[in-house]
């Protein structure tokens, strides 16, 4: 997840633009490893099972690392400037997931996390790893920040709590973290230069680093390391972003040598309009077979998930299995036990019941915790004194949901003061947002556009009120729609209701913007702040997610 390389944009760019070749790798001939059981194997079993479709989660979760402990997979994901960072999902199939908890509980690396007189956007929680250590019955979280140092986070169980075990002083870029078979851990890690490094047994502290493969100039950049042994063979998954993926192997140790194969380049990928599926970790199933679970970059909306099988030749390298030539829109359905229960939707209505929040919901940098509380419903106070929402503490986001959905809040305002703001938001660095603004003691309904911010995450605009109407009580129903299917500009709609069933159209479509330099995707955002003095407060009764 290089952000720093001049030649980044352009490759990045040039990739989610082309993606007419067939991989290197789906030329080979698909043999299993010797004691791996292969999807080709499986054949008769794989070719009845139901069928899955890509993407297997349309919501924006990057740079996956994905694991599976017992009979349950897991994976974490790219968070950025997001509070709480790297969400951890569960899945007992591969194919429905759901958010158990986040690694990162806050984002205590500085004030520009807490949007104190400095902001964290495109910083935070970049590609990190996450790994199960059966010595200990404990999962790690590991990932650097900043470009600084590096922090190891555990927990005994995903959904947490989870704690900080240690801060290392090398900063492990991309890094990929792998138990090996006599408990001793290892991490891979850099950017065109990859290293690996030996921790100590407790995982506190590098025992070791070294340099153990230079890309060749050739195939340019490569990062996001995953690091595996399988068979005994040491492997490093690396992405060619945003176009390719490249597989390391090592017979003789984990510091090498290396040898390198690509294992796919320029794939049509299962989204229309979307890139190449890339940048993210091989796992394996109960019955041996193996899948890669990649992202693809579908702008407005962001990176999704995508799932394939993989099988192995018999001088063990992964191939990726096609469709037609593609990254297939469809697969037969991992071959697993039924699941014990079927896992929580990411989409539904949330009301805010119970002492926390729903682990599906991420705030804008880390809130002020003495300005919000559910049970009952979401009350915000104002936290923040601005006229940028860009520097609102307490907005609280949610993924969307593709390509196309819609999020509706009920909204009672009768506690703003004069000079607050507060709504539903389409959040990102170009944004708008319907809701309420209350001045000289009355209280209308507005559409504002026009919240911008530069390449360097400054904002360039705070907004302009295209639309507004008055609205009578202290409750409105407030009503964004979002088509996040990548390609040309998509419009966003914004309307509200009195009394939750009819609802009006407010002001123009919001063109999304596509650019993925932000990273991030659109979300849907709540917030409430203040513009002239603290003290005002809503409360959000209900929350949902639908699509059509």
């Amino acid at each position: 997840m290089d952000m720093s390389c001049p030649h980044q944009a352009l490759s990045r760019r040039r990739a989610l633009t082309t993606a007419t070749r067939l991989t290197a790798g789906a030329l080979l001939h698909p043999a299993a490893v010797p004691g791996i059981a292969s999807a080709a194997a499986q054949g008769p079993d794989l070719a009845t099972a139901a069928a899955y479709t890509n993407p297997v989660i349309w919501q924006d979760f990057a740079d996956i690392d994905v694991i599976r402990v017992g009979d349950t997979f897991y994976a974490s994901a790219s968070t950025m400037h997001y509070s709480p960072g790297a969400p951890v999902l569960r899945s007992y199939d591969l194919v429905n997931w759901e958010v158990a908890g986040h690694s990162v509980p806050v984002l205590d690396f500085g004030a520009k996390y807490d949007l104190n007189d400095a902001r964290g956007y495109v910083r935070g929680i970049w590609a990190s790893s996450l790994a199960y250590r059966p010595s200990n019955r404990t999962f790690y979280w590991l990932g650097q920040i900043d470009f600084a140092r590096t922090y190891v986070y555990t927990a005994t169980a995903a959904e947490g709590p989870w704690n900080r075990l240690t801060t290392i002083s090398t900063p492990y870029y991309d890094a990929g973290l792998l138990v090996d078979s006599d408990d001793t851990l290892y991490v891979a890690y850099g950017n065109t230069t990859i290293s690996v490094a030996q921790l100590s047994p407790d995982g506190r502290t590098q025992v070791r680093t070294q340099q153990v493969f230079t890309t060749p100039s050739s195939v340019g950049t490569l990062e996001g390391s995953r690091f595996y042994k399988i068979n005994g063979q040491y492997y490093i998954f690396l992405t060619r972003p945003a176009n390719g993926q490249y597989i390391l192997k090592s017979s003789r140790g984990p510091f090498g040598p290396y040898t390198m194969r690509q294992v796919l380049l320029d794939l049509r990928g299962p989204i229309p309009g979307g890139g190449v599926p890339h940048q993210g970790g091989l796992v394996q199933t109960q019955n041996g077979a193996w899948h890669y679970m990649a992202f693809v970059d579908a702008y407005p909306g962001g990176r999704m998930p995508a799932l394939a099988p993989v099988t192995w030749t018999s001088d063990g390298w992964p191939v990726v299995q096609l469709v037609d030539g593609s990254w297939g829109t469809s697969y037969p359905s991992p071959a697993v036990p039924p699941p014990p229960r079927p896992v929580t939707p990411m989409t539904g209505v949330d009301t805010f019941d119970g002492s926390t929040l729903k682990p599906r919901w991420e705030w804008n940098h880390n809130p002020d915790n003495t300005k919000w509380s559910v049970g009952n419903g979401l009350t915000l106070r104002t936290a923040t004194v601005t006229n940028d929402l860009y520097w609102a503490r307490n907005t609280l986001t949610h993924r969307i949901q593709g390509p196309v959905s819609t999020a509706t809040v009920q909204l009672d305002h009768s506690a703003m003061r004069d000079g607050d703001r507060a709504g539903l938001a389409l959040l990102r660095d170009s944004s708008a947002w319907i809701g309420m603004s209350r001045d000289s003691g009355a209280a209308r309904v507005v559409m504002v556009n026009g919240l911008t911010m530069d390449g360097s995450w400054n904002t360039t605009g705070i907004g302009t009120e295209v639309a507004r109407a008055a609205v009578s009580g202290s409750r409105v129903w407030l009503r964004a729609s979002a088509d996040i299917r990548p390609g040309t500009a998509r419009p966003a709609t914004f309307s509200y209701s009195t009394d939750g069933t009819t609802f009006t159209r407010l002001g123009p479509a919001f063109p999304l913007g596509n650019d993925w330099r932000f990273f991030m995707g659109y979300r849907f955002a709540l917030f409430n702040h203040a513009t002239q003095a603290l003290g005002g407060a809503v409360r959000v009764t209900r929350f949902e997610l639908s699509t059509p």
